[in-house]
């Protein structure tokens, strides 16, 4: 007998998780859960989310207790509650700024008495060393306080990360400053500055304390801002949602309820200028819905009975009845957060880097200046001489320039690049542009306008282009469809104030009728003039093929019992989409234009710019997979839209850039934003990103080489520890120089 199949029980858990100040932090959540039977877990520092596979035995609170115990707080996430978390992430980067305030303000005065007091010592008066402490202590308690906190619970774990080492270097130059201040006897007036320099005696750096903490602060303040992006992502995809719907009863009355009580079957009506609350399937009624915010189509699309809506999208005009096919998860919407979701969960190799190498590096910096200390002591050097020295080390090893390599390069770019409108996100983008070689473009909002025009006219024999721009465009200024509005703006662009229509009637779908100077006129799609119309000519019909074989939206017009022009409408391309494609073929990339919209439309619009590859006709979600099938081939891809409907490609991409004009949501989920109606600063998004990579990279080789090559001088006794103080202020200095070399970058936009 055979036995019945084990179903399935792992469940899905997720988990908030707070206190995590770097990558480490997220390594040891993982390692944590990961150790407990039958679980899976992937920590996401950036969002502040574990996401967890579990056993069917395995409860909500083991895992929350296993989180607990690595000296995190926890709790379980509740997806639909966006706004506390954006709140949580909004007031962390604020209290990060607060603290780099004081920290900023205090150690400008603090470094320069420090110094001051340490070369020029007969400037000393009664009570120097009070007015020292009074400036340093807010910054190395207050400011310095996370830093404390989390290499203290590190320190319980048995952890290590960049918090240990910032803690370590702050308290360990506090403390022998106020040795110093107060324990050591104030050298003697008259020596040479540089002889002070070179001992122990007196020395006193409580700026080095100061400073590393504002440093580390920057950079915080840094990753604080970009940490808040996800959330904020999430919040807008969500904002999509209707709250209510309005319920169609028994009786066919409707009945306002919330959106969240709607079950599959039942039937909704939506209102003109409405939401449709979730995917359906019209009923009754005829409407036009932008869909747009879903597929990127630039048309709406007509909805009549037996055609199914998407959730999300609007009602233009017209009423309709739906039924629910779909609800929450299921929908397209909920499957497009979740895809957004999903790709917001991986880490930068670069944010990820220091703290790795701090997990071996700050054990072993404690343990040199502790070999340090005790081999002057066994060797009979001064004790003062052996705790110089050993101190020495912990200051030279002190990351200030580890803190300044990522955040400078990354201010820097952003300064630089927001001259021509680029913007710089995060690390991510960074990393992602090493080995680009393919940027998929989006079509409408991106490469195009997003917006009807209307681009040609074609007359009927004996009739004048006023004549067609006059009638057509007086009884579409009635109208509020895309079509319309660029027809009667054209016409009034043309001709003035145009005479008002009388006998308006919408047809949905298919066009408008009604009179313009006492004659009947119509005006729309060549099915409207099927069964009801005048006969289409033949000159005209053929240029109407024409015209949609390269990708335009045709309008016929009416007069009387004669058809008297054709209308060809476009969302137009922009200007400088042609330039921009060809840069990025002349930067060794391959392009490929997706679109939700037909395919006539895209290939016409992808011929027209020089793009090679066309996909149309796609979904949102389609999108999303499309890229990833391109990622499967090998490529690495960059995404350029600007939509909601774009939002997962561009998280699923290597690298996502948003047109600044786009939606929110597409601008917070990318990785770089181009605010610039120009499409030729994507190329230079793209060089400016990798020269930021590059500096990146360079200013983490130094900052360690530096390390390596200052410590054992330090530990030999060779520095003081106010040298290895200063040496620390060079290695900064070289890194935010390194750094400002971005500025003076070339990129081509800057001649536009």
């Amino acid at each position: 007998m055979t036995s019945p199949p084990i179903a399935d029980t792992r469940r899905r858990v997720e988990l908030t998780v707070s206190g995590m100040t770097c990558a480490a932090c997220a390594s040891r959540v993982q390692r944590t859960l990961n150790r407990l039977p039958d679980v899976s877990a992937d920590v996401n520092f950036a969002t502040g989310r574990a996401t967890v596979t579990a056993g069917a035995t395995v409860t909500d609170e083991a895992l929350l207790e296993s989180v607990e115990r690595s000296g995190f707080g926890v709790a379980l996430h509740a997806p639909d509650v966006v706004d506390v978390a954006a709140r949580a992430d909004a007031e962390h980067a604020r209290a990060v700024w607060r603290r780099l305030v004081v920290a900023v303000v205090l150690f400008v005065p603090l470094a320069d008495l420090s110094v001051t007091f340490t070369v020029l010592p007969e400037w000393r008066f009664p009570g120097w060393q009070w007015l020292l402490i009074a400036l340093a202590a807010p910054v190395v308690g207050w400011a310095a306080w996370p830093f404390h906190r989390a290499a203290a619970a590190a320190l319980r774990h048995g952890a290590a990360s960049m918090d240990t080492l910032v803690s370590l270097g702050v308290l360990a130059a506090t403390g022998w400053s106020v040795y110093a201040m107060f324990a050591v006897p104030d050298p003697v007036v008259g020596a040479s500055g540089l002889a002070l320099l070179w001992r122990p005696d007196g020395a006193i750096y409580l700026e080095v304390a100061a400073g590393l903490t504002a440093f580390v602060l920057a950079g915080r303040y840094v990753e604080a801002k970009a940490k808040r992006s996800a959330g904020t992502a999430l919040r807008d995809l969500a904002a999509l949602r209707t709250s209510d719907v309005d319920l169609i009863g028994e009786d066919g009355t409707p009945t306002t309820v919330a959106a969240a009580s709607l079950r599959v079957g039942q039937r909704f009506l939506v209102r003109p200028g409405g939401t449709v609350a979730t995917d359906g399937r019209v009923v009754t009624g005829q409407g036009s819905i932008d869909t747009s915010v879903m597929t990127g189509e630039s048309m709406p699309r007509a909805a009549g009975p037996d055609v199914d809506v998407v959730g999300g999208t609007l009602l233009l005009h017209g009423s309709l009845v739906v039924e629910a096919t779909a609800l929450g998860q299921d929908t397209q919407l909920g499957a497009m957060i979740r895809l957004v979701e999903q790709a917001q969960t991986g880490e930068a190799d670069v944010q990820r880097l220091a703290d790795r190498i701090c997990a071996w590096f700050v054990p072993a910096v404690v343990v040199l200046a502790l070999l340090t200390l005790a081999g002057w002591s066994l060797a009979g050097g001064p004790a003062e001489r052996a705790f110089g020295a050993a101190l020495a080390v912990l200051v030279i090893a002190c990351p200030c320039a580890l803190g300044l390599a990522t955040p400078t390069a990354l201010m820097v770019a952003a300064g630089r690049g927001a001259r021509l409108g680029i913007f710089v996100k995060g690390y991510t983008a960074l990393e992602a542009t090493r080995a680009v070689d393919t940027v998929v473009l989006d079509k409408t909002g991106t490469v195009t306008w997003g917006r009807m025009a209307l681009v040609e006219v074609a007359c009927a024999e004996g009739v004048g282009r006023a004549e067609v721009l006059r009638a057509a465009g007086a009884l579409e200024q009635d109208s509020e469809h895309p079509v319309a509005t660029a027809v009667s703006a054209a016409a009034r662009a043309e001709l003035g104030a145009l005479p008002r229509p009388t006998g308006f009637v919408d047809e949905p779908g298919l066009g408008v009728t009604g009179e313009v100077d006492g004659e009947r006129v119509m005006v729309g799609r060549h099915l409207l003039f099927v069964d009801v119309g005048p006969p289409e000519p033949a000159s005209l019909q053929e240029k109407r093929l024409l015209w949609e074989e390269q990708g335009r939206t045709t309008v016929l017009v009416a007069r009387g019992q004669s058809v008297i022009g054709l209308l060809g409408l476009a969302d137009e391309v922009r200007p400088s989409a042609t330039a921009a494609v060809a840069q990025l073929h002349r930067l060794g990339l391959s392009t490929l234009l997706l679109t939700g919209d037909n395919t006539a439309t895209a290939t016409a619009v992808a011929r027209q710019i020089g793009v090679g590859s066309v996909v149309a006709e796609v979904l949102p979600g389609e999108k999303a997979e499309q890229v990833r099938r391109l990622q499967a081939a090998g490529a690495t891809v960059a995404v350029v839209g600007d939509g909601v409907n774009d939002a997962a490609a561009l998280s699923v991409a290597d690298l996502g850039m948003a047109v600044g004009t786009g939606t929110d949501l597409a601008i917070e989920t990318a990785d770089l934003v181009l605010v610039r109606d120009d499409l030729r600063v994507v190329p230079d998004a793209i060089r400016l990103a990798r020269a930021t990579l590059r500096t990146v990279r360079g200013n983490l080789f130094w900052a360690f080489g530096y390390n390596v090559a200052a410590i054992p001088l330090a530990a030999s006794g060779l520095l003081n520890p106010i040298v290895a103080g200063a040496a620390m202020a060079v290695s900064s200095l070289f890194v935010v120089s390194n750094s400002l070399r971005l500025r003076r970058l070339p990129l081509g936009s800057e001649e536009l």
